[in-house]
């Protein structure tokens, strides 16, 4: 049986059909709600003014001729004190994507309503053209960025900060390169500061035959502690499963989740990891009343919440799905459905 917090629904559906919504992502901060998306070549913002209950009619950000889509692509959406930021990785045109792909970000200062366009946040062209990124804001309004980076032979991990709410970035910094010669060439990376401000980075390496998910952080953005494995198994693999997980950080402890093989892992601090359930694609967010997992298993959604003793499906159809803690303390899920994006409160 369904619990009433799973029955609180909204959805925003696209105003030309043959132009599916794709890969929301949500984010909550400063007293605001508001989620970002791609649709064809255009980035979207839509604003939720009742803690996700409803959003508004979405607002084109940029139409930019081509925007990296799917498997976690798609951009990403920083509330900050005074401004929004959205970031994404985009080319003048489809065919040009995978080869001159760069990472830029747009701002607006008067709630979302218009939005200016940066520069190029990878100093060299065409580095972020693998298309997956993640951005996260501090506390203090630094922002930082980090993307899947093909400027030398491999792929590595490079970042950049921003502490003028992305209308400049510095120059990149290396997170992260393997002593394999590449870390997994399509799964997407995650980021998350903690209330100090230190930042923490984690992404899928590829290392010994191995695919499994590693941790670093910095203090300064620029300069970052050894990598440490996620996890006491391993995932054997030669391939990229183009899945990257998720992990939040309170009080010093990561509380992270992944896939291996065909199952979906929680690990929170040295605890060992703890099997979930059979899916991919894991969403994770720390709510008031604790951890909250979302995840794709075959075609339906599933949740896993602090109430629950075993996983309840969140929507019998759905894919991508993306959750963020609300300022009221709840948690928050959105997800693309048949072109739309469908969305529910935890609460």
């Amino acid at each position: 049986m369904l619990l009433p917090l799973l029955l609180l629904a909204a959805r925003l559906d696209p105003a030309n059909t043959a132009i599916p919504y794709r890969q929301p992502q949500l984010a909550a901060a400063h007293g605001q709600v508001a989620m970002t998306f791609g649709a064809g070549s255009a980035i979207y913002y839509a604003a939720s003014k009742d803690q996700g209950r409803t959003f508004g009619a979405p607002v084109k950000v940029a139409d930019v001729g081509a925007v990296a889509l799917g498997r976690h692509r798609g951009p990403r959406l920083a509330i900050l004190k005074h401004s929004l930021v959205i970031s994404a990785i985009v080319a003048d045109r489809p065919a040009n994507l995978p080869v001159t792909g760069n990472l830029k970000a747009w701002r607006s200062q008067d709630g979302g309503a218009t939005w200016q366009a940066g520069p190029a946040i990878n100093d060299v062209p065409a580095a972020a053209r693998e298309g997956l990124h993640a951005m996260a804001a501090a506390p203090d309004g630094t922002l930082f960025a980090a993307w899947l980076d093909l400027r030398d032979k491999g792929t590595r991990l490079y970042g950049s900060r921003s502490t003028d709410g992305g209308a400049t970035w510095r120059k990149n910094v290396l997170l992260y390169e393997s002593p394999g010669g590449t870390i997994c060439q399509c799964c997407h990376p995650s980021l998350a500061f903690d209330e100090r401000g230190k930042l923490y980075a984690m992404w899928r390496n590829a290392l010994d035959g191995s695919r499994d998910l590693y941790l670093t952080s910095s203090t300064d953005g620029e300069h970052f502690v050894p990598a440490q494995k996620l996890g006491a198994g391993t995932w054997k693999l030669n391939a990229c499963p183009m899945d990257g997980g998720a992990f939040s950080v309170n009080q010093g402890q990561i509380t992270s989740a992944w896939r291996r093989d065909k199952t979906v892992y929680l690990a929170t601090g040295n605890q060992p990891e703890r099997e979930i359930g059979l899916g991919k694609d894991v969403s994770l967010a720390q709510g008031q009343r604790g951890t909250y997992l979302a995840w794709t298993q075959e075609s339906s959604l599933q949740v896993l919440t602090p109430a629950d003793k075993a996983p309840q499906v969140l929507a019998a159809a759905g894919a991508f799905v993306h959750l963020v803690k609300l300022p009221d303390g709840a948690v928050l899920a959105a997800w693309e459905s048949n072109g739309a994006i469908e969305t529910k409160r935890l609460d």
